[in-house]
């Protein structure tokens, strides 16, 4: 299965692309400059900073050349070289970012990722950092034949629906489904307490309810669990919540998730497996409960430790700038609510 290229024009987000050294294994554009949130006007989008990320397979080559290029784009860190750079962005969620680029007469941020830390977050779900924007529907813009990639990319679809059924109840719209996937990345971020509007999950799922058929259509289909019908663009769902159609959803969540489970209910001293305790939480009433708060816990850590290295990667002035910026969205997001 490949990952959906959306249809609309890419042309000037290509544009943007041909600026950057084409070594990518995979490039695409996300965010509200992407795709309309709700409350958003046409214009805001034609504004609004756009966001990429590039995978690449060597990172010290594609930063060495991007210095080349576009050295202006670097905080200080330009002077410590390609090497220092690419050892920086290996913490956290393994993505460098450099943000507030002013790029064809629009401010760009675009993150730079090596392609085994992706596939690892594909896969394991590590960080869900760049896993968790590609449970949202993106823009494709550039993607080799590396098929590694493709079927972490398909696995990571497959495990988002995998959490999302094990939160919902037994039944639910489609619409509650899109809600749920959309928050998974959002769960346990710390900047959804500070600098993010409060209903960015709402806002992004809304206005974009085709978009995730169409990233999630082939894997709803082939789901038994599920009886899609394309022709009217809903689902019925009937999630089986006995433990033992539990159990084997938890079995099918990535490593990480697991691991994270298993560290919240087993206590302390108990030297269980990991299957044992899978088959408890089976059990548990609260299992869709358990499972939100061991994806917290991987987005909690990853999102600090990547908002603090922003700090240099960004420079203090451009961290500050964009802090700004968040809150104030923050702030008019919480207006709009309450007029």
């Amino acid at each position: 299965m490949a990952l959906p290229v959306l249809s609309s024009s890419a042309v000037k987000f290509r544009r943007v692309l041909a600026h950057f050294p084409q070594e990518l294994s995979l490039a695409f554009a996300y965010g509200s400059g992407v795709f309309r949130q709700a409350g958003a006007s046409a214009e805001h989008g034609e504004t609004n900073m756009l966001d990429f990320v590039f995978v690449v397979d060597d990172a010290v080559s594609w930063h060495m050349m991007n210095l080349l290029k576009n050295r202006s784009h670097y905080s200080f860190l330009k002077f410590f070289g390609p090497k220092k750079i690419s050892s920086i962005q290996r913490y956290g969620a393994g993505i460098y970012y450099n943000t507030l680029v002013p790029c064809n007469d629009r401010i760009i941020k675009y993150g730079v990722i090596s392609t085994d830390a992706l596939i690892e977050d594909l896969f394991h779900w590590k960080t869900l950092y760049v896993a968790g924007r590609l449970q949202k529907p993106v823009k494709i813009l550039a993607q080799n034949e590396n098929s590694r990639l493709q079927a972490a990319l398909v696995s990571n679809l497959k495990s988002t629906v995998t959490a999302a059924f094990l939160m919902l109840p037994e039944s639910f719209s489609e619409e509650d489904l899109y809600m749920q996937i959309a928050g998974l990345s959002y769960s346990g971020d710390f900047r959804m307490i500070v600098g993010e509007d409060k209903s960015k999950v709402q806002n992004i799922v809304k206005p974009n309810v085709a978009h995730f058929q169409k990233l999630y259509s082939t894997i709803l289909q082939d789901c038994p669990q599920v009886v899609y019908k394309h022709h009217l663009g809903r689902l019925e769902a009937s999630i089986d919540k006995s433990p033992e159609g539990q159990f084997a959803q938890l079995m099918a969540l990535p490593k990480t998730l697991q691991q994270k489970i298993t560290a919240l209910v087993n206590p302390p001293g108990k030297n269980r497996d990991v299957e044992e305790i899978l088959l408890q939480v089976a059990h548990d009433p609260d299992c869709g409960f358990v499972v939100h708060q061991g994806i917290s816990g991987i987005v909690r850590s990853s999102s600090i430790v990547q908002s603090a290295k922003s700090i240099l990667t960004a420079g203090a002035k451009k961290s500050v700038t964009y802090s700004l910026k968040k809150l104030y969205k923050m702030t008019k997001g919480g207006l709009k609510k309450t007029s």
